[in-house]
């Protein structure tokens, strides 16, 4: 039977799906394994199921000679070299839309508690409630100009949403796709006239730092900056400048650039000033941390990973056999 490598614990139902194929090696997690006992694993392994702590470049490949198929319980490739997995005849599946509405469901959630100030309320209440007062005033949805940056499938997910809150003109930036139901904008046009800005763009050469301190510079005042896409799509050192000199009014983020494995010039963690801030947000990637949502994005990962070691066709890929 062939070995299978999961890289962070499934559900059992998966699990028994994956051991009816194979021999399973799994971590038990929550920690990922190194990097080196990854290697230990996968040096004798045909498949292995990836999550968003993994990264696959060309010297893991030449550690696993005999690997086929890897398939990935996620939606974006960032962390994973395309070209060296077809050069060394790996498969690679992902899974691209059963994340989609929760992480837009999200985005609009974490835009509201940012400005809404939902945080230091939810402090101030802890502290000793003793009765409404005058104060944590903040900004609605409700007739504001809110712009979506990226308009593929999450991007329109978040404007569905957006539609019932009543605001007063909704953007979009996307060079290549549009949405009837946004008015397409440059960049600099949006952040120089929205009171909210929600990227869902995928990291790619020109995207990275799309949000830097230029692009900050000519932002409304009082912009509230919401990133569920990825996290090197912003310079997070130029967010909290920004945020110092309050030309953000906050920044609400479920994504870091400490996660972007594959850039070798990768922060470790995350910016130490956006943690400390008073007026950000931030969760823990949890953008499809749905629990039924989960079950199935591993479900459909466990069966790309079948299916692929079977030969089969599947419309998951990202690279295919040759």
């Amino acid at each position: 039977m062939p070995k299978i490598v999961v890289t962070q614990p499934v559900h059992a139902e998966v699990l028994q799906t994956l051991q009816a194929a194979g021999e399973v090696v799994m971590n038990p997690g929550p920690e990922p394994w190194s990097d080196a006992e990854r290697q230990r694993h996968l040096v004798d392994a045909e498949a292995m199921m990836a999550f968003m702590t993994d990264r696959v470049d060309q010297e893991t490949l030449l550690n696993a000679p005999r690997l086929r198929t890897i398939a990935c319980a996620l939606k974006g490739y960032d962390n994973f070299d395309l070209a060296a997995c077809a050069a060394a005849g790996v498969s690679v599946s992902f899974v691209p839309d059963l994340l989609t509405e929760p992480t837009a469901e999200l985005a609009v959630g974490l835009a509201i508690a940012a400005a809404r100030h939902v945080l230091p309320g939810d402090a101030a209440v802890r502290a000793g409630y003793a009765g409404w007062r005058p104060t944590l005033y903040g900004t609605g949805l409700h007739g504001s100009v809110v712009a979506v940056v990226g308009l593929g499938a999450v991007g329109r997910a978040i404007v569905d949403r957006l539609m019932g809150f009543g605001c007063a003109e909704l953007l979009g930036v996307d060079p290549q796709r549009d949405d009837a139901r946004v008015r397409r904008v440059q960049i600099e046009e949006a952040m120089a006239r929205s009171d909210y800005l929600l990227l869902a763009a995928p990291l790619t050469a020109s995207t990275r730092h799309l949000i830097d301190a230029a692009a900050l510079a000519g932002a409304r005042p009082g912009l509230i900056l919401v990133n569920i896409g990825r996290g090197s799509v912003v310079d997070e050192a130029a967010v909290v400048r920004a945020l110092d000199d309050a030309r953000l009014g906050a920044y609400a983020a479920d994504v870091y650039e400490m996660e972007d494995w594959l850039l070798p010039d990768r922060p470790r963690q995350v910016n130490a000033g956006l943690v400390r801030h008073p007026r950000t947000v931030l969760t823990p990637h949890i953008g499809s941390a749905v629990q039924r949502v989960r079950l199935a994005i591993e479900m459909r990962a466990a069966d790309n990973l079948i299916r692929s070691l079977q030969g089969e066709s599947l419309t998951d890929f990202a690279i295919a056999h040759p």
